[in-house]
């Protein structure tokens, strides 16, 4: 299950291929930037979250094997 970073990022980065999209079909340039800005901040973002979520399921694995 996705994290609140992961699905942000994912969104983001949807967003960003969007307006990448749309400046290069309007010649926008300025936005077609500001897409490729958007796209890999939400990579950053989703690759915190995976980080993240690892994390936590790393500490659950050895809380379990505590417990045994």
């Amino acid at each position: 299950m996705l994290n609140k970073n992961e699905r942000n990022g994912t969104i983001a980065q949807a967003k960003g291929k969007v307006k990448q999209a749309v400046g290069a079909l309007t010649g926008d340039k300025k936005l077609k930037a500001e897409g490729r800005v958007n796209e890999t901040a939400g990579k950053v973002e989703a690759a915190v979250g995976r980080t993240k979520r690892k994390v936590g399921e790393a500490i659950a694995g050895v809380g379990n094997a505590v417990k045994r």
